[in-house]
């Protein structure tokens, strides 16, 4: 009952991001033009008042629907971790995309657990460890990916809900 109702809030949260993408991308358009001097300061507060209600371990949306690019660093670390060859890591695991990005092979992670863990954790890779992006300073520098963590990620659609708010006012 838990998994069907915070499965329709996934559901819910991805049909809000599709209905207030233009008005979220005006929103973070016009936060490029012309940032708040204090908006590090309210992207921090904002980041950290939307972390003390979401929990990632109730949703791994992102785990189970888009996998993170792996830099030669995050191949190293982790091969290490798993006792592997880097190269055995990257043939088992990753395959090649179409920027030349090294990316999971299949998604889910294969790294994720039932419970939404991460077997990996202490060195999951780089992007992971950042998702979503909302502690960033200037984070207008990454609006393109912010607008596509928003219908993912309910954490990011809050952050963006709450950010308008606040600047606004």
């Amino acid at each position: 009952r838990i998994l069907f109702t915070f499965l329709l809030n996934l559901k819910h949260y991805h049909t809000l991001a599709i209905q207030k993408q233009k008005e979220h991308k005006k929103f973070l358009d016009a936060l490029k033009k012309k940032p708040p001097r204090n908006l590090d300061y309210i992207t921090e507060e904002t980041h950290e008042e939307v972390f003390e209600k979401i929990d990632c371990l109730t949703c791994a949306n992102c785990c189970k629907t888009t996998g993170p690019l792996f830099t030669e660093k995050d191949i190293e670390r982790i091969s290490k971790h798993l006792r592997m060859k880097a190269a055995d890591f990257e043939a088992t695991f990753l395959r090649t995309d179409e920027d030349q990005d090294k990316v999971l092979q299949h998604l889910p992670c294969f790294f994720l657990d039932e419970d939404n863990t991460c077997r990996i954790y202490d060195v999951r890779p780089k992007a992971c460890r950042e998702y979503p992006h909302t502690d960033r300073k200037k984070i207008y520098q990454i609006n393109p990916i912010m607008m596509k963590n928003i219908p993912i990620c309910p954490a990011a659609y809050e952050f963006v809900e709450k950010m308008m708010a606040k600047v606004k006012s």
